[in-house]
């Protein structure tokens, strides 16, 4: 046996099991079999060794140490520190310390991994070696697992499977990432903890009254309990956790997105002023892209969190060589959200700007020239949303002989989120003062500053004007069922083989009440003065450059959600615009059925320097079935100034298929070159199954359209999955039991990407009042095209009784309310319809370099990692249309120090990522969205009072850290996002 020897009491629970638990056959090794760490959570002939439980964080770093050293393929691991007690808060910022993870943050913590440049959507995430369902309704058609919905003190351990095996789920393109919970057998005898925590969050300090929760600190509870029988045939688990966070968030953005791309000499609604005028300095040349902003928004966001947490396990062993595990896993994640938002939106008239040199030219200012009479909007928004997870599975292993070890395995789990209002899950109301005047906006620094001329707010009070109400549900569905077993050949070999069956169901749906009177649904005077709060943007956005500017505007109102909706509803007296739609009116859903087989061969080399060769292959075969039940669409209604709505009639159902099968080759080699020093290469085939949005069959047209037409999107349930060959080397260096150095190279040849494309379509030939007889005719008394309201207020004046022309009067400023909807010999609306084709290839390569180090006895150590990705795919800022790029692709690195005794632990761990491409379309069009460089500091500092009491503090984000996204160039802001840190202070008694 080449492996080295591991001192047990460096190994921890979950270590035992590190290499084979979640897919592998798990038993104890023989004396005489060949060399194969995998011994699984819960096997009792492992007991002398599962006994020895991991405390202390050096402990916990050698367990990962070890992990490491003995697994097939490159993998990597966090292992808990003590039971109860995993090393981070959250499981997505504990990923982020290993080489090659980095992670996507929401509401100030990790939520999404991506791994070697590899995003969210193609890893594979598995809970005790099963398939878990995801479901979030941000991002409802995705199959990234969002790691916010667990909480990680029932974790054990995180196991990182960078290679691809025969044994393992395919879908994991970066990698398959394995939680692995504790189990009683794990530990026999009987053991327990409690924890309490404080957590104060300093971010909800930093909020408008409207939208702040009445306290920043918030309680945390958790607990876990084991027991086995004397005779260790049976054991019981039960974990539990409650916690509560109070939170706040403000960002400056443009949320609607960049409008264009245009170049330099075109002259279309919505670019600038031609080459020459003298309100353009600098003028993009012709060659040169450019793009405008669509609007400017300050928001203010207080979020409430109550995440729950449990699991129970039952293990049972009738005999001795065989073990059945029964467990159920819970999990909650409750988010309610208020938002109040300041913004101005630009009509494209006529304006002034400056700008950067080309070839990708950024306004550093824009202005817009206006009457005063134009609407400064103030929103509120008000989301409530619950997710929950429920997963109950099966485990058998029976050792039948010496040779032949067998293991069955099955589990029911569901992932389900869903609304958690009667209002809906997704609920804005848009109010007004129509006040403003030149408009302009400051892109040069930091944070974009808005600035408005001639705001009045006694003049023009504030008023409702439009809303939307949405209700949306997802749920995810796996059955999973696998049967694998492990069988001795000869002296040296192992023979793995196993089979199995995933049912995968996917169901979203949706419905909107959208009211879109942005010019005004009632009158000023029908709405107290003492609904609106006074309050100013510059001290929300202390930490970004600018936001001291003189010019800002600085003065706005909030106000409360209910009471301001409860006042519309009366006001308009239509009620039923004010609330959600029970009664969803789209559906998709989506079936997924795989099949799969494989065989690997495990063998022990003797040689001069001892060999280990793992070769298989897997045999996957799928079937997708997509029906949808979507509305049709049946006019386009003209309802403001640049609002335009789809009428929606009966729904129309389809149902698309597709299929595909793929024969999967793997193989591991690593040879010691001597006791202390190891290479590895592997090469292996994976697929990535695309998104569900991008397999979801249906026409789904977007209710809210523009001058220029409408939007959509259309699945290709025909999608195949994307398909990588990969290859990785590797050099590992243990010079001390706790200390290691590794660089690994890796790279991957990349397949049948969906490629995201915008086509233009006419669906079910709508009718636009753009362009039509009466549009024509106002231009020719004096409108321009720019100016929709000149044109709105001609025909209402003068055809109040033509076809499709409803006025409801007049507003506050004298501008025509009403609907124009298109007629028969109006133009056909055009909509940039979103599909998806296999299209696309690409590959990536990269380093990875780690370092572990422990400094002697004297406590002190530290580790550090740095990963460095390249591809030859970018995008192109200076081209115009639709590209294709990898997104997610950055360079990352971590630095953690630590000092342990016998009563202090302490962690100090700086984690950095640098620039990266989240996205190649930014809601406006086919426009790039980059993530600036981002570092954060967290602490933690455990003290021993005795043996079993000891208390934490922890801190996150300690150098108060802000995000930051971008366009094309800097200057064309997405978001800039401020946080803040974050305080824990807590407690912990082990029984």
């Amino acid at each position: 046996m080449h492996h080295p020897k591991v001192t047990p009491k460096l190994i921890s629970l979950a270590v035992a099991g590190a290499c084979a638990a979640f897919v592998l056959p798990g038993y104890a090794q023989d004396s005489n079999s060949p060399s194969d760490t995998a011994v699984p959570t819960g096997a009792v002939q492992a007991a002398p060794v599962q006994q020895v439980v991991v405390s202390g964080i050096r402990a916990s770093m050698a367990s990962s140490l070890n992990l490491k050293r003995n697994a097939d393929g490159i993998v990597d691991g966090i292992v808990a520190e003590d039971i109860g007690k995993f090393p981070d808060t959250n499981l997505a910022e504990a990923l982020q310390r290993i080489s090659g993870v980095s992670i996507d943050r929401s509401i100030g913590e990790g939520s999404k991994v991506t791994v070697r440049g590899v995003g969210p959507d193609f890893n594979m995430v598995l809970l005790n070696g099963r398939q878990m369902p995801t479901s979030t309704l941000e991002d409802r058609n995705g199959r990234a697992f969002d790691f916010a919905n667990l909480a990680s003190e029932s974790i054990s351990q995180l196991q990182v499977y960078k290679t691809s095996r025969s044994e393992t789920p395919v879908g994991g393109l970066g990698a398959t990432i394995n939680v692995v919970t504790a189990r009683p057998f794990d530990k026999m005898g009987t053991w327990s903890s409690i924890g309490i925590k404080a957590v104060h969050d300093t971010t909800n300090n930093n909020l408008p009254g409207d939208v702040k929760a009445s306290n920043s600190t918030t309680p945390e509870f958790s607990g876990i309990y084991s027991t086995t029988s004397k005779d260790g045939r049976w054991g019981i688990g039960i974990s539990a956790s409650y916690q509560e966070r109070n939170l706040g968030y403000n960002q400056a953005s443009v949320s609607s997105g960049w409008k264009g791309p245009f170049r330099g000499d075109e002259n279309n609604w919505g670019t600038i002023q031609p080459a020459g005028s003298p309100g353009v300095v600098n003028h993009p040349k012709p060659g040169d892209v450019y793009e405008v902003p669509q609007n400017l928004n300050y928001s203010f966001s207080g979020v409430k969190r109550q995440r729950t947490n449990g699991q129970l396990t039952l293990q049972f062993a009738p005999v001795k060589d065989v073990t059945t595990t029964l467990d159920y896993t819970y999990s909650e994640n409750k988010i309610q959200t208020k938002r109040n938002d300041v913004s101005a939106w630009f009509n494209f008239g006529p304006s002034t700007s400056s700008w950067t040199n080309g070839p990708v030219a950024a306004p550093l200012v824009y202005t817009e020239i206006l009457d005063g009479k134009a609407d400064i909007a103030m929103g509120a928004g008000n989301f409530a949303t619950k997710s929950q997870n429920n997963s109950l599975g099966f485990n058998a292993q029976w050792r039948a002989n010496a040779d032949l070890k067998l293991e069955f395995d099955a589990h029911h789990s569901t992932a389900e989120s869903k609304a958690d209002s009667p209002l809906g899950s997704f609920n804005t109301l848009g109010t007004a003062s129509f006040s403003r005047g030149t408009t302009s906006v400051d892109f040069s620094q930091e944070f974009p500053v808005l600035s408005i001329q001639g705001a009045d707010f006694v003049r023009a009070p504030q008023q409702v004007t439009g809303s939307n109400f949405q209700n949306t549900y997802v749920k995810s569905t796996v059955d999973q069922v696998q049967a694998k077993g492990r069988l001795r050949v000869l002296e040296s070999s192992n023979l793995n083989f196993g089979l199995g069956a995933t049912k995968i169901q996917n169901r979203s749906a949706q419905s909107n009440n959208q009211s879109d009177t942005w010019g005004g649904a009632s009158r000023p005077e029908d709405y107290a003065s003492s609904l609106w709060h006074p309050e100013t943007v510059r001290g929300y956005f202390d930490q970004l450059n600018g936001s001291n500017n003189p010019n800002l505007f600085n003065n706005f109102y909030t106000f409360n959600f209910n009471e301001v909706r409860e006042a519309a509803a009366k006001a308009t007296g239509k009620p039923q615009l004010y609330t959600a739609n029970s009664n969803f009116n789209t559906f998709q859903r989506i079936r997924e059925k795989s099949k799969y087989l494989y065989l690997q061969m495990n063998t022990d080399w003797d040689t001069a320097m001892p060999m280990h060769t793992a070769i298989g292959a897997r045999y996957e075969k799928t079937d997708v079935v997509s029906p949808a039940d979507v509305p049709t669409a049946t006019g386009i209604s003209w309802g403001s100034q640049n609002e335009f709505s789809v009428l929606l009639g009966p729904t129309a159902s389809t149902s698309l298929g597709g299929k595909y099968h793929n024969l999967l080759p793997s193989l591991d080699w690593d040879m010691d070159v001597r006791p202390d020093m190891k290479v590895r290469a592997s090469y292996g085939e994976t697929i990535g199954r695309p998104r569900y949005d991008q397999i979801a069959g249906g026409l789904v047209i977007s209710q809210l359209a523009r001058v220029e037409g409408g939007t959509g999107s259309q699945g290709n349930p025909g999608l195949k999955p994307v398909h990588s060959k990969n290859l990785d080397l590797s050099f590992e260096w243990y010079y001390t039991k706790q200390s290691f150095a590794s660089i690994n190279a890796f790279y991957k040849d990349l397949e049948n990407y969906a490629g995201q494309s915008q086509i233009i379509l006419q669906p079910y030939g709508l009718h636009t009042p753009v362009g039509g007889a009466l549009w024509n005719e106002a231009l020719t008394r004096g409108c321009t095209s720019a100016d929709t309201t000149c044109i709105r207020n001609y025909i209402f004046r003068n055809h109040p009784t033509a076809a499709g022309v409803t006025s409801t009067g007049v507003d506050g400023i004298g501008n025509y309310t009403g609907t124009i909807v298109g007629q028969p010999g109006d133009p056909v609306a055009d909509f940039r319809v979103t599909t998806f084709s296999n299209q696309k290839k690409a590959n990536l390569h990269g380093l990875e370099f780690n370092v572990q180090h422990m400094f002697g006895n004297s406590g002190f150590g530290l580790q550090a990692n740095y990963t460095l990705v390249r591809s030859s795919l970018k995008y192109d800022n200076a081209s115009v249309g639709e590209q294709f790029a990898l997104t997610g692709l950055s360079d990352s690195a971590n630095l953690v120090g630590i000092y342990e005794d016998g009563k202090w632990a302490i962690r100090a761990a700086y984690n950095w990522r640098d620039e990266f491409l989240a996205g190649t379309f930014d809601g406006a069009g086919p426009n790039p969205v980059y993530v600036e460089p981002y570092g954060q500091l967290d602490l933690s500092v455990g003290y021993n009072i005795t043996e079993k009491l000891s208390l934490q503090a922890e801190a996150i984000n300690l150098t108060n850290a802000t995000t930051r996204t971008h366009g094309r160039t800097r200057e064309q802001v997405e978001y800039a996002t401020q946080t803040g840190p974050r305080y824990m202070l807590g407690a912990r008694y082990k029984f």
